[in-house]
């Protein structure tokens, strides 16, 4: 899982690289008039706003449970992923198709463009720069695993907003720079429009699939495979267990709740029952430090 401190690091690249980009595709857009740089101006703004509202979001979860709210917090980052997903749709691709549709019926005139793809090339190198800034993060939280695979199984929604925020950054800054270079060689100030079309469309893909993943989190998901199988082979291991019944887990944010269901060894009193499963509660946790909530049941079938 994702410590608090990597995820932070992860929203503070991407922060920092879309405020400068904003403030610069904003002077730039108006300066040149070019739409694709408005839709990217616009689309870095709300990539800012985002980055505040997962960080918010991190911070909230870190409150300590209360009587309202037993087993804490933490799901409220998937809230606020999921409201960063429906503003990467509305605030970044709608806006920018609506612009691009605009600007194909009135095309204006485009001054000094290369401006324009100064600011560009600016981009894409931040841009890059915070990907592989975040892509260094999930390295070392991944280790060994595959990342494709990382990125079906995670539970760190903030991680899966920020790395689908940055690539679609870097993809649209590629585009928007592909397109106001034709604009600028042909001299048909169309060729921006349909740009800003197309950084639309990659917009509202990422979107969803970025709310597709945080959906299943919001719903409720178990941990994440190799914790499943870790924590039932502390179970099955010991000694004073016949066996696993069944177990349950399920992330709240990045702390995970386990129920388990045992069939004890015969011939334990109630109290060296209690005392073992004690002890077995414990351990989990000592292994996994993740698991916060630990309930484990004595039972003879499931």
């Amino acid at each position: 899982m994702a410590g608090h401190s990597d995820t932070t690091k992860a929203i503070l690249y991407a922060f920092l690289a879309n405020l400068g980009l904003a403030i610069a595709k904003t002077g730039a857009a108006l300066y040149t008039g070019s739409g694709s740089m408005m839709a990217e101006a616009v689309h870095s703004f709300a990539d800012c706003s985002n980055q505040i509202l997962l960080f918010l979001g991190l911070k909230q979860s870190q409150k300590p449970a209360d009587e309202k709210h037993p087993l804490g917090y933490g799901k409220i980052t998937y809230f606020w992923s999921f409201i960063v997903a429906i503003m990467l749709f509305s605030m970044g691709g709608l806006y920018s198709i609506n612009e691009g549709w605009h600007k194909l019926h009135e095309p204006g005139e485009l001054n000094q463009i290369w401006v324009a793809l100064l600011v560009l090339a600016f981009g894409i190198f931040l841009e890059s720069s915070a990907l592989m800034g975040a892509l260094r993060v999930v390295k070392k939280i991944r280790q060994e695993k595959p990342f494709f695979e990382w990125l079906k199984d995670t539970r760190s929604a903030e991680l899966v907003v920020i790395i689908g925020e940055d690539s679609a950054a870097t993809l649209g800054l590629f585009v928007a720079f592909i397109f106001v270079s034709i604009a600028a060689v042909t001299g048909n100030p169309m060729y921006d429009a349909i740009g800003s079309i197309c950084i639309g469309i990659i917009l509202i893909f990422i979107s969803i699939f970025i709310g597709w993943r945080i959906q299943s989190l919001i719903i409720g998901r178990s941990a994440e495979p190799e914790l499943r199988e870790l924590i039932d082979n502390i179970i099955e291991k010991d000694d004073a267990i016949e066996k696993l019944l069944n177990s349950v887990t399920m992330h709240l944010g990045p702390e995970v709740m386990l129920a388990a269901k045992i069939k004890m060894k015969a011939g334990l009193s109630i109290e060296e029952a209690v005392k073992q499963i004690n002890e077995l509660e414990v351990e989990i946790q000592r292994q996994v430090p993740s698991v916060t909530w630990c309930f484990v049941e004595p039972d003879i079938k499931d």
